[in-house]
């Protein structure tokens, strides 16, 4: 099941005002040019902000999400109606042959489960072209991005239109080996309603990450740097393997 930031509508619809920043996709946007992508598949496309920027220039998008919330604001975008939005789990992904896929954010993370994850990329590598590419982030575990998940660091409140001022925070809630859960809180000030949205992100490093892919039939051609985040972030850029190449792993 999804996060309720993402399942429940009312924390939905303030997802973007409350992060309107999201100067973190122009690095996406920047490489389905650089590989001359002419379709795309947004796999966790959560409110749609890169699904309907990539459709308003020209590309053939599959926009996916699990949850229902999200894809009701994606689809009042302007440029939504260029996209094809699917209800989608990422592991059941729909007949598709596609340039580029892409998982933005923490969408890569929130697989934990190792069997999970493995589905998902399996299900990538059956959506890639022949020349298709996946390209994903995930957070290098060395930097401890966590420690910065308090409420201290994380407090803000913000005039949300419609909604009135919203006090938001993170609290860190545990961290078992590479399992790192947390607690986001949202005050809506207007009536006093509290909700909270629970959730767990998997840290892997970047050889881990290198063998899953190797194990689903995928080969690393470059790892990069997101950026707006030097130093923090590992960006995976992967293609089908090909029947001529054997097995690599620990990239």
């Amino acid at each position: 099941m999804p996060d309720a930031i993402f399942a429940e509508p009312r924390l939905a619809e303030i997802y973007d005002p409350l992060d309107p920043d999201r100067s973190d996709l122009d690095a996406y946007a920047a490489m389905a040019d650089e590989f001359g992508a002419r379709s795309v598949l947004d796999i966790g496309c959560g409110t749609g902000t890169l699904a309907c920027l990539l459709a308003e220039r020209g590309l053939e998008v599959t926009a996916i999400d699990p949850a229902l919330a999200s894809l009701a604001v994606a689809r009042r975008k302007p440029g939504a109606d260029r996209v094809r939005w699917r209800h989608a789990d990422a592991a059941r992904l729909p007949p598709l042959q596609v340039d580029l896929a892409v998982m933005t954010g923490n969408v890569a993370q929130v697989f934990v489960a190792d069997e999970e994850w493995a589905a998902v990329l399996r299900a990538v590598r059956r959506a890639l072209g022949s020349a298709g590419r996946l390209v994903f982030e995930s957070r290098d575990p060395a930097r401890q991005a966590w420690r910065e998940w308090t409420r201290d660091r994380t407090y803000r409140r913000v005039f949300v239109p419609d909604a009135g001022p919203v006090q938001t925070w993170t609290d860190l809630t545990g961290v078992e080996q590479n399992l790192v859960s947390f607690q986001t809180t949202f005050v809506f000030e207007r009536d006093g309603t509290v909700l909270t949205s629970d959730s767990t992100l998997r840290f892997r490093g970047r050889a881990e990450l290198a063998d899953s892919l190797a194990a689903a039939g995928l080969v690393v051609e470059e790892v990069r740097d997101a950026p707006d985040r030097p130093g923090r972030e590992f960006v995976f850029i992967a293609r089908r393997r090909r029947p001529d190449e054997a097995l690599a792993t620990g990239g």
